[in-house]
């Protein structure tokens, strides 16, 4: 697992905020309504099992997905397609933290001409900002709001920035011994040990 970045409490009302734009609903009309950005995207990541579940049964296949079987921490029906080819990792990754283990892998399936899922042990709660930092430039990131619908972040020199200040916050609140600076460094782009 390596590093972990842990949530501190006082950041979570933060996280109820949208990153990006609310689509109201989770089924396939939802999908539908976002259609048309979704297919002029570099690439396209979707964190959790609804949203991914509804993204591919509408016909529209992720470069990256992140899915833990939960859905509101209660386990789901195993319905995410498995019948594209999508090279598998698993990754460890524990309620409220965003592992080393899971930055690299997003890292290297962003970077993967292939299509790739990303299985999560524990939860994919918080890879949605991981994923925003570390797509390309016109890539979009979906993640599911629970009880509301879906968020669809573009991924923009802007959004990145207001997602490494949140997260260098984060990391600050909680690096006492400097433990963390070679996974900020790798969240801020700068990949040198």
């Amino acid at each position: 697992m390596g590093s972990q970045i842990i949530l501190p409490e006082k950041f979570r009302p933060t996280l109820r905020k949208y990153f990006g734009e609310l689509f109201l609903g989770t089924g396939n009309d939802t999908i539908k309504k976002m259609e048309q950005q979704l297919k002029n995207s570099t690439k396209l990541i979707s964190v959790g099992d609804v949203t991914t579940f509804h993204l591919i049964e509408s016909g529209i296949i992720p470069d990256v997905y992140l899915i833990d079987n939960r859905t509101n921490r209660k386990p789901t029906p195993d319905r995410v397609d498995k019948n594209h080819r999508f090279t598998q990792v698993t990754v460890d990754n524990p309620s409220g933290t965003i592992t080393e283990d899971l930055v690299n892998n997003i890292e290297n399936a962003v970077l993967s001409d292939k299509n790739v899922r990303i299985f999560v042990n524990g939860e994919e709660d918080l890879a949605a900002l991981p994923a925003i930092l570390l797509a390309p430039i016109n890539s979009i990131v979906l993640y599911g709001q629970p009880g509301e619908g879906v968020v669809l972040v573009e991924i923009t020199e802007s959004k990145k920035e207001e997602i490494r200040d949140l997260m260098n916050n984060i990391i600050e609140f909680q690096n006492t011994n400097n433990s963390l600076n070679k996974l900020r460094r790798k969240l801020n782009g700068n990949k040198n040990k």
